[in-house]
Protein backbone atom coordinates (compact mmCIF):
# COMPACT_ATOMS: atom_id res chain seq x y z
CA UNK A 1 0.00 0.00 0.00
CA UNK A 2 2.66 2.30 0.87
CA UNK A 3 3.95 3.05 -2.88
CA UNK A 4 0.28 2.88 -4.22
CA UNK A 5 0.02 5.85 -1.32
CA UNK A 6 3.22 7.41 -2.71
CA UNK A 7 1.95 7.06 -6.26
CA UNK A 8 -0.79 9.14 -5.38
CA UNK A 9 0.74 11.55 -4.09
CA UNK A 10 3.30 12.25 -6.60
CA UNK A 11 -0.04 12.10 -9.08
CA UNK A 12 -2.37 14.05 -7.54
CA UNK A 13 -4.95 11.25 -7.22
CA UNK A 14 -6.96 10.92 -4.01
CA UNK A 15 -7.30 7.66 -2.68
CA UNK A 16 -10.54 6.85 -0.90
CA UNK A 17 -12.24 3.62 0.56
CA UNK A 18 -14.28 1.79 -1.69
CA UNK A 19 -15.46 -2.10 -1.03
CA UNK A 20 -12.19 -3.90 -0.98
CA UNK A 21 -9.93 -1.42 -1.55
CA UNK A 22 -8.78 2.40 -1.42
CA UNK A 23 -8.89 3.69 -4.91
CA UNK A 24 -8.57 6.82 -6.51
CA UNK A 25 -8.48 7.37 -10.50
CA UNK A 26 -6.24 10.46 -12.25
CA UNK A 27 -3.92 11.12 -14.95
CA UNK A 28 0.00 10.16 -15.41
CA UNK A 29 0.01 12.76 -18.31
CA UNK A 30 -1.87 11.15 -21.00
CA UNK A 31 -2.53 8.25 -19.54
CA UNK A 32 -5.66 7.61 -17.09
CA UNK A 33 -4.65 5.53 -14.14
CA UNK A 34 -6.83 3.60 -11.49
CA UNK A 35 -5.01 3.04 -7.99
CA UNK A 36 -6.19 0.58 -5.86
CA UNK A 37 -4.50 -0.62 -2.51
CA UNK A 38 -6.57 -3.81 -1.76
CA UNK A 39 -7.64 -4.03 2.11
CA UNK A 40 -7.73 -7.62 2.40
CA UNK A 41 -5.39 -9.97 3.41
CA UNK A 42 -2.90 -10.67 0.41
CA UNK A 43 -3.23 -14.18 0.68
CA UNK A 44 -6.83 -13.83 -0.88
CA UNK A 45 -6.72 -10.68 -2.86
CA UNK A 46 -7.57 -12.81 -6.49
CA UNK A 47 -11.16 -12.59 -6.41
CA UNK A 48 -11.25 -8.69 -5.19
CA UNK A 49 -8.94 -7.98 -7.66
CA UNK A 50 -10.76 -10.10 -10.23
CA UNK A 51 -13.78 -7.80 -9.67
CA UNK A 52 -11.86 -4.74 -10.06
CA UNK A 53 -10.62 -5.79 -13.27
CA UNK A 54 -14.01 -6.71 -14.90
CA UNK A 55 -15.44 -2.95 -13.07
CA UNK A 56 -12.42 -1.38 -15.02
CA UNK A 57 -12.95 -3.34 -18.35
CA UNK A 58 -9.32 -4.33 -18.05
CA UNK A 59 -7.48 -7.30 -19.03
CA UNK A 60 -4.24 -9.17 -17.02
CA UNK A 61 -2.22 -8.14 -19.34
CA UNK A 62 -2.80 -4.31 -18.07
CA UNK A 63 -2.45 -5.19 -14.51
CA UNK A 64 0.52 -4.17 -12.44
CA UNK A 65 0.71 -5.51 -8.51
CA UNK A 66 3.31 -4.56 -6.31
CA UNK A 67 4.23 -7.10 -3.55
CA UNK A 68 7.26 -8.13 -1.15
CA UNK A 69 9.70 -10.53 -2.13
CA UNK A 70 11.62 -13.06 0.63
CA UNK A 71 13.89 -13.98 -2.26
CA UNK A 72 14.86 -9.98 -2.82
CA UNK A 73 17.48 -8.49 -0.13
CA UNK A 74 15.40 -5.81 1.79
CA UNK A 75 15.40 -2.70 -0.82
CA UNK A 76 16.13 -4.24 -4.08
CA UNK A 77 13.69 -3.62 -6.32
CA UNK A 78 12.91 -6.05 -9.25
CA UNK A 79 9.97 -6.17 -12.41
CA UNK A 80 8.91 -8.85 -13.96
CA UNK A 81 5.90 -9.17 -16.58
CA UNK A 82 5.01 -13.00 -15.89
CA UNK A 83 5.51 -15.87 -13.80
CA UNK A 84 4.89 -18.36 -11.32
CA UNK A 85 4.19 -17.62 -7.95
CA UNK A 86 7.36 -18.38 -6.11
CA UNK A 87 5.69 -19.41 -2.85
CA UNK A 88 3.83 -16.29 -2.52
CA UNK A 89 0.53 -16.76 -1.60
CA UNK A 90 -1.11 -13.65 -2.49
CA UNK A 91 0.83 -13.77 -6.38
CA UNK A 92 -1.34 -17.35 -6.12
CA UNK A 93 -4.49 -16.57 -5.37
CA UNK A 94 -4.49 -13.33 -7.66
CA UNK A 95 -3.44 -16.31 -10.76
CA UNK A 96 -5.83 -18.79 -9.68
CA UNK A 97 -8.44 -16.15 -9.75
CA UNK A 98 -7.34 -14.46 -12.90
CA UNK A 99 -6.42 -18.07 -14.45
CA UNK A 100 -3.26 -16.67 -15.68
CA UNK A 101 0.19 -15.55 -14.80
CA UNK A 102 -0.11 -12.75 -17.49
CA UNK A 103 0.42 -9.92 -15.41
CA UNK A 104 3.21 -7.63 -14.43
CA UNK A 105 4.75 -7.38 -11.34
CA UNK A 106 7.22 -5.08 -9.40
CA UNK A 107 8.75 -6.46 -6.05
CA UNK A 108 10.00 -4.96 -3.41
CA UNK A 109 12.31 -7.32 -1.47
CA UNK A 110 11.84 -7.76 2.33
CA UNK A 111 14.46 -10.04 2.74
CA UNK A 112 14.45 -14.00 4.70
CA UNK A 113 13.10 -14.38 8.47
CA UNK A 114 16.13 -14.77 10.68
CA UNK A 115 16.83 -18.79 11.31
CA UNK A 116 13.42 -20.59 13.01
CA UNK A 117 11.47 -17.79 12.65
CA UNK A 118 8.24 -18.45 10.45
CA UNK A 119 8.04 -16.86 7.30
CA UNK A 120 4.33 -15.72 7.65
CA UNK A 121 4.84 -14.12 10.75
CA UNK A 122 7.76 -12.54 9.44
CA UNK A 123 6.39 -10.77 6.38
CA UNK A 124 3.14 -9.58 8.69
CA UNK A 125 5.58 -7.88 11.16
CA UNK A 126 5.31 -4.10 11.28
CA UNK A 127 8.53 -2.34 10.09
CA UNK A 128 10.67 -0.88 12.78
CA UNK A 129 11.71 3.20 12.03
CA UNK A 130 15.34 2.36 11.34
CA UNK A 131 14.38 -0.54 8.64
CA UNK A 132 12.30 2.33 6.82
CA UNK A 133 15.77 4.42 5.92
CA UNK A 134 16.46 0.84 3.63
CA UNK A 135 13.21 0.73 2.33
CA UNK A 136 12.23 4.79 1.58
CA UNK A 137 14.65 4.78 -1.41
CA UNK A 138 13.13 1.28 -2.28
CA UNK A 139 9.86 3.00 -2.31
CA UNK A 140 10.03 5.99 -4.05
CA UNK A 141 12.10 4.41 -6.88
CA UNK A 142 8.84 1.62 -6.88
CA UNK A 143 6.82 4.54 -8.12
CA UNK A 144 9.53 5.90 -10.72
CA UNK A 145 9.23 2.01 -11.71
CA UNK A 146 5.47 1.93 -12.57
CA UNK A 147 5.73 5.33 -13.81
CA UNK A 148 8.01 3.71 -16.54
CA UNK A 149 5.58 1.18 -16.76
CA UNK A 150 2.96 3.08 -17.74
CA UNK A 151 4.83 4.97 -20.31
CA UNK A 152 7.51 2.79 -21.47
CA UNK A 153 6.14 -0.67 -20.72
CA UNK A 154 7.86 -3.65 -19.10
CA UNK A 155 10.49 -4.50 -21.37
CA UNK A 156 11.78 -0.87 -20.60
CA UNK A 157 11.02 -0.60 -17.12
CA UNK A 158 12.88 -4.06 -16.67
CA UNK A 159 16.46 -2.63 -18.42
CA UNK A 160 16.29 0.24 -16.46
CA UNK A 161 15.37 -1.10 -13.23
CA UNK A 162 16.25 -4.63 -12.60
CA UNK A 163 20.11 -3.84 -12.51
CA UNK A 164 22.23 -3.92 -9.66
CA UNK A 165 23.64 -0.49 -8.01
CA UNK A 166 27.80 -1.23 -8.57
CA UNK A 167 29.36 -1.26 -5.67
CA UNK A 168 33.14 0.09 -4.95
CA UNK A 169 35.60 -1.95 -3.78
CA UNK A 170 37.30 0.05 -1.09
CA UNK A 171 40.92 -1.90 -2.06
CA UNK A 172 40.02 -1.29 -5.81
CA UNK A 173 41.89 1.41 -7.36
CA UNK A 174 39.81 4.36 -9.14
CA UNK A 175 41.96 5.48 -11.12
Amino acid sequence: MWVIERAAARWSIRLSPRGTAQRGAGRLGRELVELAGLLDWMNVTGPPLKGLLREFSLTPSELIVIHDDLDLDPGRLRIKSAGGHGGHNGIKSIIEALETPAFVRIKIGIGRPAPRQDAAEYVLEPVMKDEMTVYEPCLERAVDALECLIHRGSEAAMNQFNVREKSVDPGEDKN
